[in-house]
């Protein structure tokens, strides 16, 4: 939801298949507040049943015998045979009291349509909680349009924009979850890709009204785990006392990695070959197996 991210204006790599090829891509959703446009997008014509698709996937199928092992094809005709799919990107099915709960924006509907998914069986779900990084250097009156890169006017991003929204909507996102009985069997994990430096700075490459903001900073940061086990409330690590290096218990990205792996019952020295059948080693950290009950 919410993608492709924008870095700033460009998209972002790391958001596709890759080495693994084209049957990996993701389902793109973007703006999901545009739920007419979601389910409009699987709706078969009025002039074309079931029966007559099938017909046509099989004429094309003759005409271009290679659409047939084209995964990409192969899941759009998934996708349109699929009612359960159809009815979960559909938000007008949520009563009003709870999307006004998620919060009425971007970033709290996407967290909404991730529940949605998860209730459908979706088996992994990616949210941008914000669709660009730093929206704010061109509209800074839309909150929809801040991103997390907060090079300069840090406190007032935060405070105004960023922090306000994420507190309700992740929290209404966990707490629906578990009310459904869903987060004893999802792993939530929340994180960016690198922290901020732990002093403020004042960058002139950079929009905005001349206040500090954080650089990138990537030898300390945080991510929040929940559910699929994870120990309610625990802390796991330490930093020194301005936030800049870890102090006990480091933990790597191949090790975070390596934890979502094992809440997935994958052990961590697994392998898989992308399309030529090269072998590669899923993750190269431990798990923290600590987290766990």
């Amino acid at each position: 939801m919410n993608g492709p991210l924008l870095a700033p204006r460009e998209v972002a790599p790391g958001q596709y298949g890759g080495l693994l090829g084209r049957a990996y891509e993701p389902a793109e959703l973007g703006d999901v507040t545009d739920t007419d446009r979601l389910v409009a997008s699987l709706d078969l014509p009025s002039d074309v049943p079931v029966e007559r698709l099938k017909s046509r996937r099989d004429l094309l199928a003759r005409l271009d015998p290679g659409t047939k092992a084209d995964p990409l094809a192969q899941k759009a005709f998934e996708l349109v045979n699929a009612p359960r799919v159809q009815a979960a990107l559909d938000l007008d099915r949520e009563p009003e009291k709870l999307r006004d709960r998620y919060g009425r924006h971007r970033s709290g509907q996407a967290c909404l349509m991730a529940r949605r998914l998860v209730e459908a069986a979706v088996p992994f779900v990616t949210v941008f909680f914000n669709h660009g990084i730093r929206g704010q250097d061109d509209r800074p009156d839309d909150t929809d349009e801040y991103g997390w890169d907060t090079h300069n006017d840090i406190f007032d991003s935060l405070k105004t924009h960023l922090i306000p929204r994420f507190d309700q909507s992740v929290s209404c996102f966990l707490e629906d979850l578990h009310t459904r009985g869903l987060l004893a069997s999802t792993l939530v994990v929340v994180m960016g890709e690198f922290g901020r430096a732990p002093l403020v700075a004042i960058e002139k490459s950079f929009a905005g009204r001349g206040s500090p903001g954080r650089k990138h900073w990537a030898a300390c940061y945080s991510v929040l785990l929940a559910g699929a086990g994870v120990v309610p409330g625990s802390v796991y690590g330490a930093s020194d006392r301005i936030a800049a290096y870890p102090q006990s218990d480091p933990t790597a990205p191949g090790d975070l990695a390596a934890t979502m792996f094992h809440a997935l019952g994958i052990p961590a020295d697994a392998h898989y070959t992308d399309a030529t059948d090269r072998p590669y080693r899923a993750v190269t950290g431990s798990p923290i197996t600590k987290l766990f009950r």
